[in-house]
């Protein structure tokens, strides 16, 4: 099994910074895609920022500019810095990884338990 950890949220001017991180443990053969989505009270997960395993990035239009995902593989752990903070950033935000738990068989997908995102004033 996979578990991944959340952490970094909280409560942030607008204009301010945070980063978070998820660190995924347990049977881990291969990670593939690590990434971010959002959900803010009364809407839809959207997706925020994706990283493949070779690095390559994208993002939602929205934060664009002002969010950057980036990984470190060596400790299966996927960030997500956030600058610029807007209200409407506000928002649970949860982690997302596609592992490959055996060197037979296909990856599967795992989520964090969220964490609480709030900028206000």
């Amino acid at each position: 099994q996979v578990h991944l950890v959340e952490s970094g949220g909280g409560l942030v001017q607008p204009g301010g910074s945070l980063r978070l991180s998820c660190a995924a443990s347990g049977s881990i053969f291969r990670i593939y895609v690590m990434g971010w989505y959002r959900q803010a009270p009364g809407k839809q997960r959207e997706l925020v920022a994706v990283i493949s395993s070779g690095g390559t990035t994208n993002c939602a239009d929205s934060v664009k500019g002002r969010f950057t995902i980036s990984r470190d593989n060596a400790k299966n752990t996927v960030y997500l810095q956030m600058n610029s903070l807007k209200p409407e950033d506000t928002a649970v935000y949860y982690c997302n990884q596609v592992v490959q738990v055996k060197p037979v068989g296909g990856p599967n997908n795992y989520w964090g338990q969220g964490t609480q995102v709030t900028v206000s004033s």
